[in-house]
């Protein structure tokens, strides 16, 4: 009796995941790039090359850029402490870390635009001590997006906190390595492709983020308003290929950013056998 090469219902499977894609992904993109063939060229540069419109995207990509690494920063700390030590209220914790996910951005906006507005409680003490105001700043945009990112870098990189076999760690001690050197060399390369799995998804979360960021972003044109919240403002307007062509240039930017993210974590776990 012949063998197939591959798993049994790869058809029905790949049937079903192709015409997913094709309806939830493709055609919806595909829509916005047959309506941006409307546009002229010399029109979708003039667009583009609008000060407006280039600044939303240096805060936009900036924000989302810097959030993602504090994140990932902040959020591989918080998974090592998940993973490896037992205290009280760590379920808690774990439900603490998800709430991100239920809570509606709109409501985490309106949250953090009143703790950290100048009147606010931790936006007067920001003030009064370092001078520095978060509110209606880049800097909120970016309080923000750690806030709504922070689980997507916790939640990937745990699990292969929890897969780390032991026994290489064991292994370096016993071969006179140093808690530092282990981590380095044995634990980090290990977690590293999954910690860029997990830049890569709060980066992509915070680039496309609206709910949470209008209202402690302050929305000023050149310096907090970011592309999402222009693509609004331009459909209101019934500025329909300013707004076309805005959203074409942000879908392939952060096509080529996560495409060059996904090469590099394909190149980090080659080089480091996981492949």
């Amino acid at each position: 009796m012949s063998q197939s090469s591959v798993m049994p219902g790869f058809r029905p499977t790949i049937g079903f995941t192709l015409l997913y894609l094709g309806l939830v992904v493709l055609i919806p993109l595909s829509t916005l790039v047959f309506k941006s063939f409307e546009l002229d060229w010399n029109d979708y540069v003039h667009i583009i090359t609008n000060k407006r419109v280039i600044s939303s995207f240096r805060v936009s990509f900036s924000t989302a850029l810097v959030a993602a690494l504090i994140a990932s920063f902040f959020g591989f700390i918080v998974a090592w402490v998940l993973v490896r030590y037992s205290f009280l209220g760590k379920p808690f914790f774990h439900a603490l870390i998800d709430f991100p996910f239920a809570l509606p951005t709109a409501v985490a906006g309106i949250v953090l635009a009143t703790i950290f507005q100048p009147s606010g409680f931790l936006g007067k003490l920001l003030i009064n001590t370092l001078g520095v105001q978060v509110a209606f700043k880049p800097m909120g945009i970016v309080m923000a997006l750690i806030f709504i990112s922070i689980p997507f870098v916790v939640r990937t990189v745990e699990p292969v906190l929890l897969e780390f076999e032991s026994s290489m760690e064991e292994a370096g001690s016993s071969l006179g390595a140093t808690r530092w050197q282990v981590f380095t060399k044995i634990i980090f390369p290990n977690v590293f492709p999954a910690l860029l799995t997990g830049f890569a998804l709060a980066f992509a979360r915070g680039v496309g983020e609206y709910g949470s960021v209008i209202f402690i972003a302050g929305n000023i044109p050149y310096i907090s308003e970011i592309v999402p919240l222009l693509i609004v403002t331009k459909l209101e307007q019934f500025d329909i290929q300013g707004a076309t062509a805005i959203a074409l240039t942000m879908l392939v930017i952060s096509f080529v950013m996560l495409l060059l993210i996904n090469v590099l974590q394909y190149w980090v776990r080659k080089r480091s056998g996981q492949l």
